[in-house]
């Protein structure tokens, strides 16, 4: 007995050792996937950044890159004519001048601008330019991108006026981008510790708590938030923009599983059917893939979807693929937005049976992931897709997808 008594003894030792290895030495991703809703999405959320970030990580990565780069070198196509095109913009010039301010003031519907498309552009630039140097390897590209850069993280001090959250989420997401790739493929970057001391006191603290506007507003927030705290390793800003996506996305593209109606997003206040309904443009029929801002315009509801896509990819190259878990909203968003553009009668439950202008060049990057990597299949934005080739820029915050991210299986 005695004996048998120690054997089992042993036995649950060496049991439960086997369970703690199994809890401690498991990767820290085993512990990030979770539903993209409810108390175990919040609990991952605080579990999101990675332990290394992975630098260039911000929309592309190294070997994205260098797909894009053996394309363009190889005339293959559509990277080449991306390529073409991106290179004849005025972006990629290597004359531009940036046109720096203190105080940036962008009131509603660009009224007053006072540095809001300076802004914006000069960011789109230095983006431009950071790709250029990449592919060409020519350091006049490189350093045309820093002088940009540097010429704002000498100046800028704040954003204001109503605008100022939306205008500090589209330059914010363009300049991290470009700091990127500029700080760990070329070889000398001064300022780029002042340009960081830019990126955290005048751009972080307007978009990293979110907006309950539209739902485009604090998506395109939350895209520049995660983009900066990437740049600037911060783990804390990285897991708050990944739970404040968590919340976005379901509250900002609709799928029948989400039953009656649409979700809300944590802290909206809205709780009521009406408010609800109001939110969403005066909607009150749902379908999987409308987005709250579909009976507005399609143009701003591309700001969103396009946002989401570029969180995800983000979150993708850091090692946290949010793909699969908002696949499903993105995958519908797609299909019924692009059905419509290509001409489809748009039928009278939805937004009255009109809808208004168009996505802009925004799908390249969630097709790859979903089509290309994932294997979902989707008709009507590929088609939409292969029609826009080459994707150009929106001039806000959206830039050279085909060339970027066209097939890309990286």
């Amino acid at each position: 007995m005695r004996t048998g008594s120690i054997g089992r003894g042993l036995g649950l030792a060496t049991a439960l050792a086997a369970l703690l290895t199994a809890v401690f030495m498991a990767p820290a991703s085993a512990n990030r996937a979770a539903p993209a809703d409810g108390p175990q999405a919040m609990k991952a959320a605080t579990v999101a950044a990675p332990a290394s970030f992975t630098h260039p990580g911000v929309l592309v990565s190294r070997p994205q890159l260098d797909f894009v780069r053996a394309k363009v070198q190889a005339g293959a196509q559509p990277w080449k004519s991306a390529y073409d095109q991106m290179l004849a913009s005025k972006y990629a010039s290597l004359t531009r001048t940036a046109k720096p301010r203190a105080i940036v003031e962008c009131g509603s519907y660009s009224n007053p601008n006072y540095g809001c498309t300076d802004e914006r552009e000069d960011a789109i630039a230095a983006y431009t330019l950071a790709l250029a140097w990449y592919i060409t390897q020519d350091s006049r590209y490189a350093q045309k991108s820093i002088e940009i850069m540097d010429a704002w993280s000498a100046v800028i001090q704040d954003h204001t006026n109503s605008n100022a959250p939306l205008q500090t989420g589209w330059a914010g997401s363009s300049w991290p981008r470009a700091a990127e790739i500029i700080k760990y493929t070329y070889s000398s970057w001064p300022n780029s510790g002042r340009f960081a001391t830019m990126l955290r006191n005048v751009y972080l603290p307007k978009v990293i708590n979110g907006s309950n506007s539209n739902g485009n507003w604090e998506l395109s927030m939350t895209e520049a938030a995660i983009g900066i705290a990437v740049f600037l390793e911060d783990r804390t800003a990285y897991d708050k923009a990944v739970t404040k996506f968590r919340g976005r996305v379901p509250a900002y593209i609709y799928i029948t599983a989400d039953g009656a109606l649409p979700k809300t997003a944590p802290g909206s206040g809205l709780d009521t059917r009406d408010e609800i309904i109001g939110y969403w443009q005066g909607q009150s029929t749902f379908m999987d893939g409308l987005s709250q801002e579909t009976c507005r315009d399609l143009t701003h509801t591309g700001y969103g979807i396009s946002a989401i896509s570029h969180i995800a990819e983000t979150s993708r190259i850091q090692g946290q693929d949010l793909y699969p878990e908002i696949a499903e909203r993105l995958r519908h968003a797609l299909g019924l937005h692009a059905k419509y553009q290509l001409g489809a009668a748009v039928p009278s439950t939805l937004c009255g049976g009109t809808l208004k202008d168009n996505l802009g060049p925004i799908t390249e990057v969630g097709f790859n992931a979903l089509h290309n990597r994932m294997g979902i299949a989707m008709t009507n934005t590929q088609t939409l897709t292969e029609q826009q080739r080459p994707a150009g820029s929106n001039n806000l915050f959206v830039a050279w997808e085909t060339l970027t991210h066209a097939n890309n299986p990286n």
